[in-house]
């Protein structure tokens, strides 16, 4: 299990972006995160970011599987 968290800010595009605060090099400033609690998998992370953020996405650092834009 690991620790996710959204970014707050848009990315230019659009989406909020869903990062592992254990791997990535990454990370928005702790300011602009909103916990998402431990996930056994990015999928589920960014699932749960979508109920705040319909437009999360995973990070293509350190959640590359869960990255589609």
């Amino acid at each position: 299990m690991a620790l996710y968290c959204v970014n707050r800010n848009a990315q230019p595009e659009g989406e909020h972006e869903v990062h592992n605060l254990e791997t990535c090099l990454e990370l928005p400033d702790p300011v602009n995160r909103v916990a998402l609690g431990e996930h056994a998998i990015c999928q589920s992370a960014v699932a749960k970011a979508k109920l705040t953020y319909p437009t999360a996405d995973g990070c293509k650092i350190c959640s590359p599987s869960c990255h589609n834009r």
